[in-house]
């Protein structure tokens, strides 16, 4: 019997403190509902500001420019989808284009 004691006392700890830890998202969840506590949303009102406040992207990750790769790889992806280019066409057209300086 005491040799259970200590594997049941390890696990236990283990999910009590996987309990304590917040995710981004329960974080997130914590200050659009405190915000709209704040503004006193009640029913639909409320609903709708937590969609959309949930929805929304971290302010850090708005204001993160973009890197000069990532740059080329929206132009070209722009350009494919105005050619309308599918399939292989489309596929050489960005190796093409992200290939070029």
């Amino acid at each position: 019997m005491k040799m259970l004691r200590a594997p049941l006392l390890m696990v236990g700890l283990l999910l009590c403190s996987q309990g304590f830890a917040a995710t981004a998202q329960q974080n997130k969840m914590t200050t659009c509902n405190a915000d709209a506590t704040a503004k006193s949303l009640k029913g639909d009102e409320r609903q709708a500001f937590m969609s959309t406040c949930l929805k929304a992207a971290p302010a850090a990750d708005a204001a993160k420019p973009m890197t000069p790769q990532q740059e080329k790889m929206k132009t070209c992806n722009a350009t494919a989808a105005t050619q309308a280019l599918t399939g292989d066409a489309r596929k050489t057209f960005m190796s093409d284009c992200l290939k070029k300086k």
